[in-house]
């Protein structure tokens, strides 16, 4: 049944009495206020975790002619993962599959056709054991393995996911590496940062990311960066939907209330361009709020670079100990670097993520800015070699029920259902 209209009615005036609490002016003056004087050098607990490589500005770009620039890397190589998604069976398997994909631009159709997949399972049997070596397909183009997971006795889904999607990311970034001339985006972080956070969540996962199947994986990022400092390629990842949460959490524990959820509401806050002011200031500048007048929307706008020690990025800091894992290169090498890039278009913000060791040097950081600047205004959204990874490695809902039946076949095991799966019909019940 839906809402009457009376219903829709009586819910959207709850929006006047919310609206009436909210001073948009208020943070934008906030805003600012974190822009100019904290994030220069943000500090928590006394250990600076956000700072800029160099400038610290906020900048346009027109849109048609960031679009119609050249592109400073003649090829741009992407990389992504795609799964089938946790999936628990009533024998007390849990598994998830994931499927990994180079793409060109331009199109390399040879090596569109190499894929690695990998098979995560996590059993409640301690004496089962499902490790696999790697085996080859496919007249050699696919690489493909079963991973025996760490038993946990919560978060198994969680496990078997993360491990399966970045063993096989991991895996075909450094088995493709070489073939990588120009640069190489990868769909998402440069590192496995949903490992990392396994340490905030509960102190069973802590433990867990230090065992070596775990370590093995993040190791695979590790030698990846050095296999592209050593060939004197860029690697970088373009992150679609950031999640960061180190600057309003270093605020918050400063006695600063921040309004924002994310750091990534608080970059859109500080990059959205509002009429009113200055032709369209950003928040704080001149006369213009956020809440008033339209978007201006005829200029992409991006941050400068950022070194980021906080949060998820800890762990490959300078002062990090990166699980436990030998670096070859000075520390700090590894260390991630940032810029945000939003566009008014489509109102979303993104972040562009690169290893200290290409993004300190101030050509590549002006390359790597002015690409995602020409794909962001073309596409619309990722560069395009990440666009074509994605569509090479995601598996359609179609494809995952397929697969699951395939495994229950195999394990003479039904999945385990429950009422949600019926109630909006994710598979036949």
């Amino acid at each position: 049944m839906t809402l009457d209209p009376i219903h829709v009615e009586n819910i959207a005036r709850l929006a006047y009495g919310i609206a009436g609490d909210v001073d948009t002016t208020d943070h934008d003056d906030l805003a600012e206020g974190v822009w100019r004087e904290w994030l220069p050098e943000l500090r928590r607990d006394g250990r600076v975790v956000i700072e800029p490589v160099d400038a610290h500005e906020r900048r346009r770009a027109p849109i048609d002619d960031a679009a119609l620039t050249d592109r400073p890397f003649e090829t741009v190589h992407g990389l992504d993962s795609g799964t089938i998604n946790p999936t628990t069976f009533k024998n007390g398997l849990v598994v998830d599959v994931a499927h990994a994909a180079m793409a060109s631009a331009p199109t390399d159709l040879d090596l569109h056709r190499d894929r690695t997949i990998v098979a995560t399972v996590h059993a409640g049997d301690s004496t089962a054991d499902f490790d696999d070596e790697w085996r080859e397909r496919d007249d050699g183009h696919t690489r493909q393995r079963v991973l025996h997971a760490p038993r946990v006795n919560r978060y198994a889904e969680g496990v078997v996911h993360a491990l399966a999607l970045y063993l096989a990311e991991g895996t075909h970034a450094l088995d493709h590496a070489d073939e990588v001339d120009d640069l190489l985006v990868l769909d998402g972080p440069i590192y496995p940062k949903e490992l990392f956070t396994w340490d905030d969540r509960n102190p069973e996962l802590g433990a867990l990311a230090r065992e070596a199947k775990p370590r093995a994986v993040v190791e695979k990022y590790v030698r990846l960066v050095e296999r592209f400092v050593e060939r004197d390629v860029p690697l970088a990842g373009f992150v679609k939907n950031p999640s960061s949460g180190t600057v309003v959490r270093a605020l918050a524990r400063k006695g600063v209330e921040p309004p924002w959820p994310d750091d990534t509401a608080l970059f859109t806050r500080l990059l959205e361009r509002r009429e009113g002011g200055g032709g369209g200031a950003f928040a704080g500048e001149g006369d213009a709020r956020g809440g008033r007048g339209d978007r201006v929307d005829d200029e992409l706008t991006f941050t400068t670079w950022f070194r980021s020690r906080g949060g998820a990025d800890a762990t490959m800091a300078a002062d990090g100990d990166a699980l436990g894992i030998e670096r070859e290169l000075d520390p700090e090498l590894y260390e991630p670097a940032f810029m945000v890039v939003y566009d008014p278009r489509t109102d979303v913000t993104y972040k562009l993520e690169a290893p200290y060791a290409f993004a300190r040097d101030e050509g590549v950081r002006e390359r790597l800015t002015r690409q995602v600047l020409a794909d962001v205004a073309t596409t619309r959204g990722p560069p395009e070699a990440v666009g074509k990874a994605d569509e090479l490695a995601r598996i359609s809902a179609t494809e995952k029920a397929a697969l699951r039946r395939k495994f229950e076949e195999r394990f003479d095991s039904d999945q385990q259902a429950t009422y949600d799966d019926r109630r909006w019909g994710k598979e036949p019940y």
